[in-house]
């Protein structure tokens, strides 16, 4: 009973993979795969063919199959076939598959010997067949013809070791009955793959063609070259017998009577043939099963609890109910509301892994990109001083002003405020940028009724285009208020009289690095430096615990050095007018920042303390730009105050402002477009289109619940008959070890009669006259025997009854001197994979 449920299992499987394959997902129910190894003319494609019954397979000289041929055989009461690509086509003429095969080949790699690895996927359904999954590949070829690519052999190997490498791959060995068998690159690859053996089966072809009075009785008896799982022999038709049309079912007919008759074969007639190998296939696949049987019980519980949810709204599904489009529509309405809050709030349930959803974006927006936006517009300190030095020199007039007028800082600062705007509005920009995306994908699940995915993504981002010019307004506004206003008597606001009090004890303070000493002692060291307007002192760090010397400003001058083109830094060196050392023994004192507007900061900060340039900088240009500083101390100190009571502001008011605009966009849009889909999305849904055009279904929704709908009743039946596989199904054991070495080490000779690499196996005298005396190589020995020079041999009998002719199956004439072998260059066999 076990066995009969299992071949009943495997067309349900090959449904499912069908199923799953045209809802583009992935069946892990996996059945074992044949894949027929071999080079060219060995009669591979005879071998597939006789498995079938039928002539269905392109023929021709050099190579024929250019694309992986997917060959499934489903036993069936009806005999048709079916390819992928012709989804619903029953092909009954097997001509008509053959010319299909040749088309689809053509269209794929051309007309001129291309090869491509895009299978082609074929079922046949007939009676004759037992269920099996084959792979017909290209076969191995040295040497490119027509449009191949140079390396086309590495293509060609590399595209068979994809799928004889699987596990679930069972590899069928095919060679020539008179060809060298040590020397097949079919076993080399399946011993590559497979050095255990337990998925290699030999297969010897032609044997009706070798020459007289030799044959392959030691090899099919797994005597010589023995493998694990032995060796089957076929007799396909020759190339008359399909010129002639010969039919199959003749052919077979003559392949039993050929095992039947023949003296060193009629003993293992019963385990020779086509119908043989298909029943040992038959019964390792039945054995895969029997091994995989509670994992691909779970694998199949597995799919099935995936579909279950879906499945359970299709099984009462009535299209035409308009009660069901009602209830149907609001309920999608109502779960696109909740899937949009979830995304905007988030939620803990369907947490999204892989990528920010909506409402961790916007927050970045608020909390990241805006206040990055706003801090950009404080880069420019070289711009702004010039900017406060124009204010202030405007101001004064003609005027030599003696204090810090009031209505630059008023001025710079509303200026600056200003600037907020674009900041500001691009944060809006980004947020409805990211609302309209968020609508996108919660609109996924509306993707089954076109109509309404369309209409209310197109609704709700007109609400969204409608609430931006709202949001930008009350935005433009806040600003305008913040400019409108300059508090100076805000708590957190330095003030003048504060920062005066301040600037009295120190001017600056920050890190430089001392060059030219650390030059002398092996690399350059920072320090933290404090300016005041009597001294200069720095420090071992910001604590400025260690204090490491301070220099008097008393007679010194600034002056620029030449940046070195090995340094990254730039420089300006400190030195004393009256020619005295600075520090120590140094003439100068060389101070690195890392830009140039550093140095020029740190130079109006030594001016406004009396330190004074060596010699002026750049003359106004030819437009009547300032210079980057001015020599007047005075207006350095004003410039400095200034710039100190701008930024102490400017604090106050980027507070403000990066508090303020999240909010106004949270209540003004982020709120206002979730109540909006809550209370009136439904409403304009209905006043916009019929119910019937906005519930019509699309042809895909319609496929897929078709498509599930047998995927689930295809698991259910698999998993009762799975329930009624017992242990008492018929299991046949691996067979034991073999030495195959052979296949990688030794070398055949070319001569039917030569003695293997092994021990020679003991010959019974059968009337044949004495052979010629041949060293034989020792029991270790992996070389080849030594060439002999050719001489009269005596007649070979036509038949040999006892077997002394079963190692000569190679088929080279026996009179032909032999030559030492050598084995052909790795991967240089012509193989097909079926």
């Amino acid at each position: 009973m076990g066995n009969r449920e299992m071949e009943e299992l495997i067309p349900l499987v090959n449904r499912l993979q069908d199923a799953f394959s045209a809802l583009g997902q992935s069946c892990l129910l996996e059945l074992p795969q044949i894949a027929v190894v071999g080079g060219q003319s060995a009669g591979k494609s005879s071998v597939l063919e006789n498995f079938v019954g039928r002539d269905f397979l392109p023929r021709g000289s050099g190579i024929v199959t250019r694309r992986p041929l997917v060959l499934q055989l489903v036993t069936s009461k009806a005999e048709y076939a079916e390819f992928l690509h012709c989804k619903g086509k029953k092909f009954t003429d097997f001509d008509e598959v053959r010319h299909e095969i040749e088309a689809e080949t053509d269209r794929v790699t051309g007309m001129n010997k291309g090869i491509s690895s895009i299978p082609i996927n074929l079922r046949v359904y007939s009676p004759h067949v037992l269920n099996l999954t084959l792979i017909d590949l290209p076969g191995i070829t040295k040497v490119p013809v027509g449009d191949q690519p140079p390396d086309i052999e590495y293509q060609i190997r590399e595209m068979i070791m994809q799928f004889i490498t699987r596990e679930n791959c069972l590899i069928l060995a095919v060679t020539p009955a008179n060809t060298d068998l040590a020397n097949s690159d079919a076993l080399k690859l399946a011993k590559e793959v497979d050095p255990q053996g337990l998925r290699t089966i030999g297969v010897i072809t032609k044997l009706d063609l070798m020459d007289e009075g030799t044959d392959a009785r030691d090899v099919l008896e797994n005597k010589l070259l023995p493998l694990r799982r032995g060796y089957v022999g076929v007799v396909n038709r020759s190339q008359k017998d399909i010129d002639g049309k010969k039919d199959i079912k003749a052919a077979m007919l003559a392949e039993r009577k050929f095992f039947l008759s023949h003296p060193a074969y009629r003993h293992i007639a019963d385990r020779m043939g086509t119908p043989h190998l298909q029943k040992v296939l038959n019964q390792q696949l039945t054995n895969h099963i029997r091994d995989t049987l509670p994992n691909f019980r779970n694998k199949l519980q597995g799919q099935l609890l995936s579909i279950e949810h879906e499945v359970e709204g299709y099984k009462n599904f009535k299209p035409e109910d308009p009660t069901r489009k009602t209830k149907a529509l609001l309920q999608m309405v109502q779960q696109f509301a909740v899937d949009f809050e979830k995304r905007i709030e988030g939620s803990g349930d369907q947490v999204d892994t892989l990528e920010l959803s909506g409402g961790a974006k916007i927050n970045r927006i608020f909390h990241e990109r805006f206040p990055f936006e706003i801090v950009k517009m404080e880069f420019n300190e070289k711009e702004l001083r010039r900017e406060i030095s124009y204010a202030i020199k405007n101001i004064h007039g003609i005027r030599t002003g003696l204090f810090t007028p009031d209505m630059a800082f008023e001025a710079i600062v509303k200026k600056q405020i200003v600037k907020l705007k674009g900041p500001s509005l691009k944060s809006v920009d980004l947020v409805i940028q990211e609302l309209i995306n968020t609508v996108k994908k919660c609109t996924k699940k509306l993707a089954n009724f076109p109509r309404l995915c369309e209409e209310t993504e197109r609704i709700v981002a007109n609400h969204i285009r409608e609430r931006e010019g709202k949001t930008k307004d009350q935005v433009l506004l806040l600003i305008d208020i913040q400019v409108s206003y300059i508090n100076t008597n805000h708590e957190d606001f330095i003030g003048f009289a504060k920062y005066v009090k301040h600037l009295i004890a120190v001017i600056r303070k920050g890190w430089l690095t001392i060059s030219n000493i650390g030059i002398m002692k092996g690399g350059s060291k920072g320090y933290w430096f404090v300016l005041t307007a009597e001294s200069l002192s720095w420090y071992k760090d910001d604590e400025e615990k260690e204090k490491k010397y301070m220099l008097p400003l008393d007679n010194l001058k600034v002056r620029d050095v030449e940046k070195s083109f090995m340094s990254s830094k730039h420089i300006f060196a400190l030195f004393n007018t009256e020619q005295r050392n600075v520090y120590k023994d140094y003439r100068f004192l060389e101070l690195a920042c890392d830009s140039q507007e550093d140095v020029d900061s740190w130079k109006a900060s030594l001016l406004r303390a009396g330190v004074y340039p060596d010699k002026s900088l750049t003359e106004n240009d030819e437009n009547g730009q300032a210079e980057n500083f001015s020599m007047d101390p005075q207006l350095e100190r004003q410039v400095e105050t200034i710039r100190n009571l701008v930024d102490s502001y400017m604090s106050i008011i980027n507070k403000c402002i990066r508090d303020l605009i999240p909010k106004t966009i949270m209540h003004l849009m982020i709120n206002n477009v979730k109540d909006f889909i809550n209370s009136e999305l439904l409403a304009q849904l209905y006043s916009s289109e019929d119910q019937n055009t906005l519930m019509e279904e699309s042809a895909e929704q319609a496929q897929r619940r078709d498509e599930m709908l047998r995927m689930y009743q295809a698991l259910k039946e698999a998993l009762v008959i799975i329930g009624d596989i017992n242990t008492a199904t018929t299991f046949t054991p691996a067979p034991p070890p073999v030495d195959d070495s052979w296949i990688q080490h030794s070398r055949s000779p070319t001569t039917q009669r030569r003695p293997t690499l092994s021990a020679p196996l003991p010959r019974p005298a059968s009337g044949r006259g004495p052979a010629p005396a041949i060293p034989s190589p020792g029991p270790h020995s992996g070389a080849p025997p030594v060439p002999f020079r050719p001489g009269p041999l005596p007649p070979f009998p036509s038949s040999s009854s006892s077997g002394g002719g079963s190692s000569d199956w190679f088929g080279a004439p026996p009179q032909v001197p032999s030559r030492p072998t050598r084995a052909p260059p790795r991967g240089c066999s012509l193989v097909l994979f079926c």
